[in-house]
C-alpha cells in the first residue's frame, strides 16, 4: 500500500540534483530516481565493483522499493525508488577531525578509481557524500555515479578541492584549523581565499602549485566558457580515462602525504590531571554505566565533553550508538585514531564547542542542519561539563538544564554531574573571574532546576564530597 504523502519528509539536504531526491519515511531513507538515474542504477547493480564496495561496507547498503512509497517531485512519479540503510547519526565535515577529513577523502578516491575503472564516474566531489559508522567511512551518495564519458574531466573535481583537499592542506601546511573555514560555507573554501595563505616558498609545498595555484588559474581563465566548450577543449587536447584515472591516483597520493600530529593539548591527558581519586572514578564509572544500562536499551547516547573517550567506551556496552562530542581537536584526533585501530563502528568521534555548537547551513538554514536539530538522544552524558558552561562561559544554569532538555528524546535522561564551587576545578575556574558573579551557582539551586525539568531516579555524591551525579529523566 502506498504511503501518505503527509508521512514523507523530503531531505533538506537533497535538491541540487533533480535527478534523485531523498525521503525519510518513518525510519526509513528512500531516494527517488529520475528515468535517466534509473537507468544508472541498474547499470550500477550489474556491475563488478559496486555490490563489492557494499559487501565491504564502504557504500551504504542499497535495495530496490516499490516506487509508491514516494510521491512525485513535479507530479511525474519516480522512474525507480531505493531503500538505503540508515546511518545512525548525521554528521558534517567540519565536525570531524584531520584524521577523519583525511580518511573520508581517501575512502571517496579509492571508490572513484573502482568506478573508473568499470566506466562510471562521480559526478559529485563533495565531502558531505560520506558519513560514518563509528569510525568506519561510508561513501552514501548512491545517486552520484554515473558512466564516464571519454575526454572529460572528473566533475566533482572543484567539489572535492574546495571541501576536502584545501582543508587538508590548510592544517597539513600551515597548522591552521580548517574547522571554521569549511563551517562557514557550505561549499568550502575557494581557492581565491586559500591562494594569499601560500604565496612565496609556500608554493612549492606539495599540492599546492597544481591543485591551487594552477586551478585557480584555470578556473579564471574559463570563467567565461560553459562547462561543455570546457570539456570540448580538454577532449582535443587528448585528455582520456587513462589520464583522469593518472589524475585521481595522483590526489590519493598526495592526500596520504599530508598528515598533522599536532603538539600535546591540556586536554590530551585530562586523565591525569582532572584530579579525580581513584575512588571517585570507580564510583563515577559504576554510576554512569548502571545510568546508561537502566530502562529500555538506548538507541542513541550522546557523551558531551568526551575528551579521550572513557565514558563514551563504557556506554557503548549498552546502547547501540554513541556519539562522543569533544571542543579540542587534538583530543578527538587521538580518540578517533584509537577507535580506528580497534575496528569501533558504535562510537563517533565529533569536534564540537558545547557553547558554540554547529548552526543549521546552507540554503535557508535547514540544507545543513543543527547539532541540536539532529541531536534527539534517549541519553545525554554531560559529565564534567557544567562548570564549564556555567562558570567558564557564562552560561546561566537554566539555559545549561533547558539545552540539555533540548538534546534528549521525549522520556529520555541526563546524566550530569555538578562540580561544588568548592571544588578545585570550579575553584580556579572562579578565580578567573569577578567575586561574586555566579551567586546562584550553588548544588540546591542546580537541583531545583533539574528536578523542574524531569524526575530525578538516581544520585550519587562522589566519594570526595565536591561533586555529585544525577540522572534525570526528562519530562518525567
Amino acid at each position: 500500500m502506498a504511503i501518505s504523502p503527509t508521512e514523507v519528509r523530503p531531505e533538506p539536504a537533497s535538491f541540487r540534483d533533480p535527478a534523485n531526491r531523498v525521503f525519510h519515511v518513518g525510519d526509513e531513507v528512500l531516494r527517488g530516481l529520475d528515468p535517466q538515474a534509473a537507468e544508472h542504477w541498474r547499470a550500477l547493480t550489474g556491475s563488478t565493483f559496486f555490490p563489492a564496495l557494499v559487501a565491504a561496507r564502504k557504500v551504504c547498503a542499497t535495495e530496490d522499493a516499490p516506487p509508491t512509497l514516494v510521491p512525485a517531485a513535479t507530479g511525474t512519479p519516480w522512474a525507480a525508488v531505493l531503500r538505503h540503510e540508515r546511518i545512525p547519526f548525521v554528521s558534517h565535515p567540519y565536525e570531524w577531525s584531520f584524521s577523519m577529513l583525511r580518511d573520508a577523502a581517501l575512502l571517496h578516491l579509492e571508490i572513484l578509481t573502482a568506478a573508473l575503472g568499470e566506466g562510471f564516474t562521480t559526478k559529485d566531489g563533495s565531502a558531505y557524500n560520506l558519513q560514518w559508522r563509528g569510525a568506519q567511512p561510508v561513501f552514501i551518495d548512491i545517486g552520484s555515479f554515473e558512466p564516464v564519458r571519454d575526454g572529460e574531466p572528473w566533475a566533482g573535481y572543484r567539489q572535492f578541492c574546495q571541501t576536502v583537499l584545501y582543508p587538508l592542506m590548510l592544517t597539513a601546511h600551515l597548522g591552521v584549523d580548517f574547522h571554521p573555514w569549511l563551517r562557514a560555507r557550505v561549499d568550502g573554501i575557494e581557492a581565491d581565499e586559500l591562494r594569499p595563505l601560500f604565496n612565496g616558498a609556500r608554493r612549492l609545498r606539495p599540492g599546492v602549485l597544481t591543485h591551487l595555484h594552477l586551478h585557480g588559474a584555470m578556473q579564471h581563465r574559463n570563467a567565461a566558457a560553459s562547462t561543455t566548450e570546457v570539456r570540448d577543449q580538454l577532449r582535443a587536447a587528448g585528455f582520456s580515462r587513462e589520464l583522469l584515472l593518472a589524475t585521481v591516483r595522483g590526489i590519493e597520493k598526495l592526500v596520504r602525504k599530508l598528515d598533522r600530529r599536532p603538539p600535546e593539548s591540556h586536554w590530551s591527558d585530562y586523565q591525569r590531571t582532572c584530579g579525580y581519586s581513584a575512588r571517585d572514578r570507580v564510583a563515577k564509572e559504576q554510576f554512569v554505566a548502571a545510568a546508561v544500562a537502566a530502562g529500555a536499551r538506548p538507541r542513541l547516547v550522546l557523551d558531551l565533553g568526551a575528551n579521550d573517550g572513557r565514558y563514551s567506551r563504557l556506554a557503548a556496552g549498552h546502547a547501540d550508538y554513541v556519539v562522543a562530542v569533544e571542543q579540542d581537536p587534538t583530543v578527538v584526533d587521538e580518540l578517533y585514531r584509537q577507535l580506528r585501530s580497534e575496528g569501533q563502528r558504535r562510537i563517533l568521534p565529533l569536534v564540537l564547542d558545547l557553547a558554540d555548537p554547529s548552526p543549521g547551513g546552507g540554503w535557508r538554514g535547514v540544507e545543513r542542519a543543527g547539532f541540536a536539530e539532529r541531536a534527539s538522544a534517549d541519553v545525554v552524558l554531560a559529565l564534567a561539563v557544567v562548570h564549564h558552561l556555567a562558570i567558564g562561559r557564562n552560561v546561566p544554569l537554566p539555559e545549561v538544564i533547558d539545552w540539555l532538555a533540548g538534546l534528549t528524546a521525549p522520556g529520555g535522561a541526563v546524566v550530569v554531574e555538578f562540580v561544588h564551587p568548592e571544588d578545585p576545578m570550579a575553584t580556579r575556574l572562579l578565580g578567573n573571574k569577578p567575586a561574586g558573579l555566579f551567586p546562584d551557582y550553588r548544588r540546591d539551586a542546580f537541583e531545583t532546576l533539574l528536578a523542574a525539568r524531569g524526575r530525578i531516579t538516581d544520585r550519587l555524591e562522589l566519594p570526595s564530597g565536591t561533586r555529585t551525579l544525577y540522572r534525570t529523566v526528562m519530562g518525567g
